[in-house]
């Protein structure tokens, strides 16, 4: 067929001639749509970071994950057996640590990642003053390079990162648990439950693209969409998270479930 005159920056070759046609592949759509949600509500790419930087500014506000104790369910279930000793784990949203120094206090080789500088900052004082050893990672761990994350892990744990991801960037996370969590690992998930107080929006999918503003304080979900997301795993537990006492050495709230999933380990 003559290209009658065409030239290559016709095909995308020039990259001024390209510019207004975005979309090639599945990542190109993934971007174009992250663009709907930026201004004001991005809370989990790479330039998410200044917002949660202003989130941690102030380490004495009355935030009750600021506090240094681990989620109850995690060390729950670490008390039950998950897998144990010199296995590796990876606390997805790190924050300020408080999650990755429970796992390396039992034994795991941990990494720990956030889009923060000024949580990873926290969560590495933290970890100094606790002699531990954490290995953690600035950046966007649903980016190509994934900040620099190396996978399989037998644990990935998330207290909060899953809930401020719009509906398209779910294929993202699924993407990472198929690319790091090993066969037979677990994910340990705590999320926004939808209808409880201060659990984001219940907004469908379909109204958050017409109404991006809505994701600002992220998203609730029910048992039932959990596990239809999650079907590709074995659920272990779904269950609300326990409200924890003040003098509790853990952190527990009701308005989070508490999910454990397994990986088929065939």
């Amino acid at each position: 067929m003559e290209h009658t005159g065409a030239t290559d920056s016709a095909y995308g070759t020039d990259e001024a001639g390209a510019r207004g046609r975005e979309a090639r592949t599945a990542d190109d759509v993934l971007r174009l749509l992250d663009g709907l949600f930026a201004e004001g509500v991005d809370r989990w790419t790479a330039g998410a970071g200044a917002h949660w930087d202003a989130f941690y500014a102030d380490r004495g506000r009355p935030v009750p994950f600021f506090v240094a104790k681990p989620d109850a369910n995690l060390a729950r279930h670490l008390g039950q057996g998950l897998p144990g000793p010199g296995r590796r784990a990876l606390d997805l949203g790190c924050g300020p640590g408080r999650n990755a120094l429970l796992l390396a206090a039992e034994g795991y080789e941990v990494d720990a990642v956030d889009l923060s500088p000024a949580a990873v900052g926290w969560a590495r004082e933290r970890a100094r003053e606790a002699g531990a050893e954490v290995r953690f990672h600035l950046g966007d761990a649903f980016a190509p390079d994934a900040a620099g994350l190396s996978g399989p892990y037998d644990l990935i744990h998330d207290s909060g990162c899953f809930h401020h991801l719009p509906p398209h960037r779910r294929v993202s996370y699924l993407a990472l648990l198929d690319r790091l969590l090993a066969p037979g690992g677990h994910l340990v998930l705590n999320c926004f439950a939808a209808g409880a107080e201060h659990s984001g929006t219940s907004a469908s999918d379909a109204e958050l693209y017409r109404h991006p503003e809505r994701l600002r304080g992220g998203l609730g979900y029910t048992a039932d969409a959990l596990r239809w997301i999650f079907s590709g795993l074995e659920e272990v537990e779904l269950c609300r998270m326990n409200e924890e006492p003040e003098g509790s050495p853990y952190f527990g709230v009701p308005f989070l479930w508490s999910a454990l999933f397994r990986r088929p380990a065939a």
